[in-house]
């Protein structure tokens, strides 16, 4: 290329910090290689062969293309930079993606977050398939290949409609999920699952129908309010949710109260994993506002942290 540029031997050599005679031999092996005259040599210039000047053409591309590669290795070294393709549930996507949004303006300026919100099979399919790069979501997954990084805790909470007797308490037993008139998530949501399960901890026999479902958080929430039944709603969404409507009120349970994990989800051995175990640290640290009891990094010892919103009756480290 700088032959074809200087169509001169010395000028192209001086150019790219080479010998005269190593190039001249550079572009004879060249042609050798490809089995085509490439260029004309004379005593005074070069000239391009009618192949030549075909190639250079390609042969541009490729340095192009080259270049372009290194650029991206480049990229892909520095942490933190490029495309990070983000999965969370919708059970979590609206309470805590401000907080995920704010950190990656703040700290990650140059990483291109792109987030996909799904249920959880579907996020899983994605994630083994290599469409997605990292989950948001709850745990344990219980799945093999998949590396979980424990961010919180957080502990439903009962909504009911105003004016109802267990409106307002901060001692609830699980006790009182018995015989209520619940209403759950539609199939397919693992808050659904969860629920279901708090209820049969509870004691709550199988033959207490569920009869209304929502897509949505906010949908069961209005069906509450409407007075249809009482439903379970993790602390993060309770402002969310709940502020927007006055004809609702909220009950917490006695502790132990059920609760659900929160972790980011990646790839066994995944090439980015140190920066996604960075990214679970700072993550965790920007949390601490919320009413969560944030995990330390790979341990299952949850670590309490002060929230304004708490039962008074709790004691918070």
């Amino acid at each position: 290329m700088a032959v074809a540029e200087h169509l001169h031997f010395r000028d192209a050599a001086a150019a790219i910090g080479m010998s005269q005679p190593a190039l001249s031999g550079a572009v004879s092996a060249l042609e050798e290689v490809l089995g085509v005259q490439l260029v004309e040599r004379t005593t005074r210039k070069v000239l391009l062969s009618p192949a030549g000047e075909r190639l250079t053409v390609r042969a541009k591309a490729v340095l192009d293309a080259v270049g372009a590669l290194l650029d991206e290795a480049e990229a892909v070294r520095a942490p933190f930079t490029g495309v990070l393709r983000l999965g969370v549930i919708p059970t979590v996507a609206p309470y805590l993606l401000p907080t995920v949004l704010r950190l990656v303006h703040e700290r990650y300026p140059e990483l291109d977050l792109q987030v996909h919100e799904e249920q959880t099979s579907s996020l899983l399919e994605g994630l083994a398939a290599g469409r997605l790069d990292l989950l948001l979501l709850a745990v344990p997954l219980g799945r093999p290949g998949i590396t979980e990084l424990p961010l919180f805790e957080e502990d439903f909470v009962l909504v009911a409609p105003d004016g109802h007797e267990l409106g307002g308490r901060r001692d609830l037993p699980r006790e009182a999920l018995r015989e209520l008139p619940l209403l759950l998530l539609d199939e397919g949501h693992c808050l659904r699952d969860q629920a279901l399960d708090i209820c049969r901890e509870a004691g709550r026999a199988g033959g207490v129908p569920v009869t209304t479902t929502a897509a949505g958080l906010s949908t069961l929430v209005q069906l509450v309010a409407g007075g249809l039944g009482v439903t379970l709603l993790p602390r993060t969404a309770v402002q969310v949710e709940t502020g927007r409507n006055d004809q609702l009120s909220t009950g917490y349970f006695a502790d132990p109260a059920p609760s659900r994990r929160i972790a980011l989800a990646m790839r066994t051995g995944a090439a980015r994993g140190g920066e996604f175990e960075a990214f679970a640290d700072a993550l965790r640290e920007a949390l601490r506002a919320l009413p969560v009891r944030v995990l330390p990094a790979r341990a299952s010892t949850p670590v309490q942290v002060l929230s304004r919103e708490d039962p008074p009756d709790r004691t918070w480290l």
